[in-house]
């Protein structure tokens, strides 16, 4: 009976979720895509696809934060609802930053490396993706939910093993300081939206472990 009245109104919630998850989605398919290219003109054209992208997520918070406002939660379900679709706000507020920062350095070249941590982000987006309706029917949901969790943390530990990877090979293969800084600094970027996606799976961990 608790669960029934903690879950059941949030099912006009999920919807909103699902579509902050589609979003992150197509911004991860983007920021692939800028990977596979020189072309500065291609980089500008999908940054400014991944900026329309966050500020359509920007509404979709709002949007949720107004929904939510009307329902009767408790207190734990408000606060740890809203901070999932507040860390999926934050996941496209960095995939667009990361996105922005390709576009102002222009490397030379985009290592393999680095298309590999692009990779490891669009991969975190799809887990997303499908772990959020899941929200639905949390109770019977729930190894369902783990599993996912568990696939996007064992994504970021994998985005943690590229970066530390990679820095060492521009370290000791890149004899030009001002790229090199550059290779750095998007390795960082990168392995930082990988971050922001285990934070979405984090977030959603503590909504299933306060209520089971």
């Amino acid at each position: 009976m608790i669960y029934r009245s903690l879950f059941y109104p949030t099912r006009d919630l999920i919807p909103i979720l699902e579509r902050q998850a589609d979003l992150l989605c197509d911004s991860a398919r983007l920021f692939c895509e800028m990977q596979l290219t020189l072309d500065a003109e291609t980089w500008k054209k999908n940054f400014s696809e991944m900026r329309n992208l966050e500020h359509r997520g920007d509404a979709l918070l709002t949007e949720f934060r107004e929904e939510i406002s009307h329902i009767s939660l408790g207190p734990g379900v408000r606060r740890e609802l809203t901070t999932v679709s507040m860390a999926m706000d934050d996941f496209l507020d960095v995939l667009k930053d990361s996105a922005n920062a390709l576009n102002i350095y222009k490397p030379a070249k985009i290592d393999p490396q680095l298309q590999e941590l692009s990779r490891i982000v669009e991969d975190e987006t799809k887990a997303i993706k499908q772990l959020i309706p899941l929200l639905n029917g949390i109770k019977k949901n729930t190894t369902a939910i783990t599993l996912q969790a568990d696939r996007v943390t064992e994504l970021e530990h994998d985005a943690d093993e590229a970066y530390e990877s990679y820095v060492g090979y521009i370290f000791s293969e890149e004899p030009d300081m001002r790229e090199m800084t550059k290779y750095k600094n998007l390795a960082e970027l990168y392995e930082k939206a990988t971050d922001s996606g285990k934070h979405v799976a984090d977030c959603v961990r503590i909504l299933v472990m306060r209520f089971l």
